[in-house]
């Protein structure tokens, strides 16, 4: 008897007007493992949701068959539901840290399931919880398991989460992207206990973007697309050779060294997918934009960063890979200003960068901008599209004065400022902005003089959010409101606000599916290539680096263990740890060009 059994599933939304998901049938036996793939908005997690009795306040389901477990799913009750999860499906939620309570540690997390669903005796509980612990992965698992959600890495919050869903060992773990937020190596563990677990006996539903997880586990892949299935069968078979166009374009995105100096948002085209060549940019090896020699830092008694040294030059692209705690993000924040070093220096465009005063670091800090993996996080979530990418041109466009969040409405009469300092009814027909002055007509760092109207800042902030493909009227939404891939476009829209040299990347594309992937690594390539911007990009994802590096880092416990061309590093690397790195890698295996 299958564990899932479901025909012509539908999920709507009658007060949205949205129908999420449109005649989907499906069924999951034990021991076998089924991924849903798609971009986002496609309806895979709504759907994994809907399995477990969670498709959302104010949905509506229907289905011509929906048997769970034996039972008639559609007669259901509440009640039903939380018996069944956890016991019968454990499920596993991309982002951990909204997912973990924030007011209990994650051993009581933990323990929580053993206890509703009485799997261990009360004096075993603490021993389980540090067992399951063990089994994920989690370094010091006594430790871990009295620290709370925020004090974990993103990497071990998704850990602690997948121990909660397999506590009361259930027949089935649906997992939506759980591996998103870990490095190579973590991500092959935690592969590696899925498919345990699978040999065992336990059925997966897994949604993911990447593909290279879905080809190492899965046994067949369903492709969703605007709520509907487009393409399915084994993985062989449908990463191999597929059928539909859709399913052809998900895998011209998947970024790799095959991928280098290729657009990775093709074209389909008489049942191929072309990829198109990216613009051509030039590296100007005269003189490094950013210099870091000898560079140190410690939290506490223990040093996160040790006698680290690189130069990155204008129109280059510097990768940094290494796993969850070898320091990548702390080098980040050292090479930003935000954090002084215990020995070592960063030059700026040849000056102190380091070692001085905030005052003096403020009228260069134009020049160097960040953009984080979870924009939505460093967003204030008060403000508007506008106010945020607006926000680091005030001190050039504005003089000092009040300002409040409120939005500015198109529509509204031109030359009459909002509360945020933004004109009205500024932007043309078609949502380009009016008026603006070049790029080249102003220096890097300083977009238009001091004192200049408030009409020009409107108009730089729709030339932005234009650049990297968004509608002048989405400045009135908050962020909240979009998707993953619009909110990491406003993150780069701001980010290019000031026309900064060196844009540190944090694992920016991380959170997002392939496709959404492709284009902002694609306006990445493009921004790099008219503007001459020096890229920092941090990543775990190696094939991400690969495609956009010209050099890499290889870090390990702080320090760099392997540096070279991104080509000698990764095909013929030198230090073991590099080789366990790439051996860690999921491989796709595919016929795609």
């Amino acid at each position: 008897m299958s564990l899932i059994d479901v025909e012509d599933l539908r999920v709507g939304f009658p007060k949205a007007g949205v129908q999420a998901v449109r005649g989907v049938s499906l069924s999951i036996e034990a021991g076998e493992c089924v991924a849903i793939v798609g971009e986002s908005g496609s309806g895979k997690s709504v759907t994994a949701r809907t399995l477990v009795g969670l498709a959302g306040p104010g949905a509506e389901v229907t289905a011509s068959r929906f048997v769970v477990n034996g039972g008639d799913a559609l007669r259901f009750g509440a009640r039903d539901w939380r018996r069944l999860r956890g016991r019968f499906a454990g499920l596993v939620l991309q982002d951990a840290l909204t997912s973990l309570d924030p007011l209990r540690t994650v051993g009581d997390e933990i323990a929580e399931v053993l206890t509703t669903h009485d799997v261990v005796p009360r004096t075993a509980r603490k021993e389980r919880v540090i067992e399951l612990l063990e089994a994920v992965g989690v370094p010091e698992p006594e430790v871990r398991a009295r620290q709370y959600a925020h004090q974990l890495s993103g990497g071990l919050r998704q850990r602690a989460l997948i121990a909660s869903a397999i506590a009361a060992s259930p027949p089935l773990i649906i997992a939506d992207e759980p591996t998103t937020a870990l490095d190579v190596t973590v991500q092959a563990q935690i592969l590696r206990l899925l498919a345990a677990r699978k040999a065992e006996g336990t059925a997966l539903l897994m949604i993911s973007h990447d593909l290279a997880v879905v080809s190492a586990v899965a046994d067949r892949v369903l492709v969703m697309k605007d709520g509907v299935i487009v393409e399915e069968g084994a993985t062989g078979r449908v990463l191999t050779e597929p059928r539909h166009d859709y399913t052809r374009l998900l895998l011209a995105a998947v970024p790799s060294a095959v991928s280098r100096g290729t657009r990775l948002s093709a074209i389909a085209s008489g049942g191929i997918a072309l990829r198109t060549p990216l613009p051509e940019r030039t590296v100007d090896h005269a003189a490094p934009i950013l210099a870091v020699s000898g560079l140190s830092a410690a939290y506490g008694s223990r040093t996160v960063v040790d006698d680290v040294s690189f130069e990155v030059y204008p129109g280059e692209t510097l990768g940094i890979v290494g796993e969850s705690g070898s320091g990548k993000t702390t080098v980040a924040r050292l090479v930003l200003g935000l954090l002084e070093p215990a020995s070592g220096e960063v030059r700026l465009g040849g000056e102190p960068w380091s070692g001085i005063r905030e005052r003096a670091r403020r009228s260069r800090r134009s020049r160097i901008q960040v953009i984080s993996q979870n924009p939505l996080d460093s967003f204030d979530p008060r403000y508007t599209v506008g106010r945020l990418v607006a926000e680091p041109l005030r001190g050039a466009f504005l003089e000092r004065g009040p300002s409040r969040a409120v939005p500015f409405r198109n529509g509204s009469s031109p030359g009459v400022s909002s509360g945020d300092g933004f004109p009205r009814g500024r932007s043309s027909r078609n949502g380009s902005a009016r008026g603006v002055p070049t790029e080249n007509g102003s220096p890097r760092g300083v977009p238009f003089r001091h004192g200049s109207s408030r009409e020009a800042l409107f108009d730089r902030v729709t030339q932005l959010l234009n650049r990297v493909g968004l509608p002048a009227d989405i400045a009135d939404r908050h962020p909240r409101r979009l998707s993953g891939g619009q909110r990491q476009r406003v993150a780069i829209a701001r980010a290019l606000a000031t026309r900064p040299d060196v844009l540190v990347c944090d694992e920016p594309v991380s959170a997002l599916d392939v496709s959404i992937q492709a284009q902002v690594l694609d306006l990445l390539a493009e921004i790099q290539a008219t503007d001459g911007t020096a890229l920092i990009f941090i990543s775990h994802d190696l094939g991400v680096v690969h495609h956009v590096a010209d050099r890499v880092l290889v870090m390990r416990g702080g320090r760099v263990v392997e540096e070279g061309h991104v080509d000698e590093v990764f095909f013929l690397p030198r230090h073991d740890y590099t080789r366990e790195l790439l051996g860690a890698v999921p491989k796709l295996v595919s016929t795609e060009p």
